[in-house]
């Protein structure tokens, strides 16, 4: 019968899969840096409970953290948005904001459709360094402005921009605008 891998090396692959520090995966989990590392390196033997916080910190079930499996793990999760019990809205100043994606990925990977009244902004404050907003204008007409740099956008346009700085979306038409936008943060956002 052969020997699973170390505990701490699937720790460490699960870790370094999601681009994860051990300063972020310490934050999150509750388990400090250098226990972390000692884990890692199979130097100690952590208890259950110790595992389970990991397994919550990097988003993943103890099972798969404390099984080896030769065929990685696929991801296929449905989010039924237009479930009234899954729908997250807000309307502020003549903007809907609508979350698209599911709660587990905050602050990593989000998704969210926006619908504009005509005229209105919305403006938003520095997110984390190096974040990025993709936006895909699906009705009407946009215009951005993010720091210095600013431009305005119809129906099938596309724009990808650093929102690490003020930047502000407004509907450019007197009808209201769709868009979708995307909002990615980088792995060392902390």
């Amino acid at each position: 019968m052969e020997n699973p891998p170390p505990l701490g090396k699937n720790i460490q692959k699960f870790r370094q899969s999601r681009h994860l520090t051990l300063n972020i995966l310490s934050e999150r989990s509750g388990v400090s840096k250098a226990m972390l590392s000692q884990i890692e390196t199979d130097k100690v033997n952590p208890t259950v409970a110790t595992i389970w916080k990991i397994a919550r910190g990097l988003n993943v079930d103890i099972h798969d953290i404390l099984t080896v499996d030769p065929q990685p793990k696929r991801d296929f999760i449905v989010n039924p948005t237009y479930n009234a019990g899954h729908i997250i809205e807000t309307t502020e100043n003549g903007v809907t904001i609508r979350i698209l994606s599911p709660l587990n990925m905050v602050e990593d990977l989000e998704m969210y459709l926006l619908t504009f009244e005509s005229h209105s902004e919305l403006p938003s404050e520095p997110h984390f360094a190096g974040t990025q907003e993709f936006l895909t204008i699906i009705k009407g007409s946009v215009h951005v402005k993010a720091g210095e740099n600013e431009c305005t956008l119809k129906k099938g346009d596309f724009l990808m921009y650093h929102c690490d700085i003020e930047h502000t979306i407004t509907c450019a038409s007197s009808s209201p605008a769709v868009v979708h936008m995307v909002v990615r943060y980088t792995p060392d956002k902390h």
